[in-house]
């Protein structure tokens, strides 16, 4: 079945639209101080014990999981995926999803309440997430930036 050509952009009130970054789709499982990059087969990314470190010491939570996004950013900012899977780095975390934190599981609550608590709008139980921002820039909220090793 061909794809649809549409003449506008689509936009709906009932949909939500994310960016997609160029970059590898993983999970960010804390424990026990301990970050895991789980791809979505399951397989652990061993190949970024760097990036696990930096998520560890940016989280503030006994245990969570993240959903997200692995990517390499060039120097203009933008995703270079032939240089992330060269491994080149440092490598970023764009968090957009949470689903577990604390012990308890964050599936059941809309999406949209989840997507706000990883933009840190949530006023109580802050998780300081996942991200490695450009420069080592702070970000707000859940998602802030922690600097490169």
């Amino acid at each position: 079945m061909p794809l649809a050509q549409l003449r506008a952009p689509f936009d709906h009130p009932d949909w939500l639209f994310e960016v997609k970054y160029d970059g590898f789709r993983a999970l960010a499982c804390l424990e026990g101080g301990t970050v895991r990059l789980v791809s979505r087969k399951g397989n652990t990314y061993k190949s970024l014990p760097a990036l696990c470190r930096s998520l560890a010491a940016c989280m503030t939570v006994s245990d969570a999981v993240l959903d997200g996004e692995i990517v390499y950013l060039g120097p203009d900012g933008k995703p270079q995926f032939y240089d992330l899977m060269r491994r080149r780095g440092p490598q970023y975390f764009y968090a957009f999803d949470l689903l577990w934190l604390n012990g308890r599981d964050q599936r059941g609550l809309p999406l949209l309440e989840r997507k706000t608590a990883v933009a840190g709008n949530r006023a109580a139980g802050t998780v300081a997430a996942a991200v490695r921002g450009p420069r080592g820039r702070r970000r707000r909220g859940l998602v802030r930036g922690c600097r490169p090793e």
